[in-house]
């Protein structure tokens, strides 16, 4: 069930969802959304440094990666075919039984902005800032500020609260995020390549320690 505006307004007065600063609910609320502002910081890709990616490659990608801030003086020019990682001026912490769901804005969608390629999904117990994976699908350069509303928060409710909420995930990689992190792929790789290791037979034998 996906939860409407006069249920966002209630979880969010209650404390049952943590927006911080808390929204503006009559420039904010949607009918069943909340409107999340950009922040200060992207982070931009070296392409001059990087000709490819080597998902198994030894360098850490936050190491092909460099972040900029921004500012109303000086905002970022996203040009046509352009990616960033960029993140929500607004901190989030979602319930044990609630997920959240952001999408951009269809009037941004409608300039060729692009908010999020994937992973749009925000799992129960997650705490931190929003990253947004964003591009520009259009043909002309689109000037980006801090502070103008960018993308927009759904929120859902599971049938029940989740047995491992995401923050005590064994795996996660992205809790409690201030900052647009790089993807983490590498380091997932880098972990599974330890797991399989291989007895003298070849035959493939885990390292239970590290599960």
């Amino acid at each position: 069930m996906i939860l409407s505006d006069r249920d966002i307004k209630e979880s969010i007065d209650k404390g049952r969802i943590v927006i911080r600063p808390k929204p503006d609910y009559n420039v904010q609320l949607g009918v069943c959304s909340i409107d999340l502002h950009m922040g200060e910081d992207v982070k931009i890709f070296k392409y001059t440094e990087c000709p490819y990616i080597d998902l198994k490659d030894k360098k850490s990608i936050e190491d092909i990666m460099s972040e900029v801030k921004i500012s109303d003086q000086k905002p970022f020019v996203l040009r046509p075919r352009d990616f960033i990682l960029a993140i929500t001026e607004e901190y989030i912490e979602l319930p044990n039984d609630l997920m959240g769901r952001l999408d951009g804005r269809s009037s941004l969608g409608r300039l060729g902005l692009v908010v999020h390629s994937t992973a749009a999904r925000f799992d129960p117990g997650f705490k931190g800032k929003a990253v947004m994976e964003i591009g520009n699908m259009g043909i002309i350069p689109i000037i980006l500020y801090p502070g103008i509303r960018i993308c927009s928060m759904t929120f859902e409710t599971l049938t029940q609260t989740v047995e491992v909420p995401y923050t005590k995930q064994a795996d996660h990689k992205y809790a409690g995020q201030s900052t647009p992190l790089a993807s983490r792929i590498d380091k997932e790789l880098e972990k599974q390549s330890r797991l399989n290791l291989k007895d003298n037979s070849g035959k493939e034998i885990f390292d239970i320690k590290k599960k």
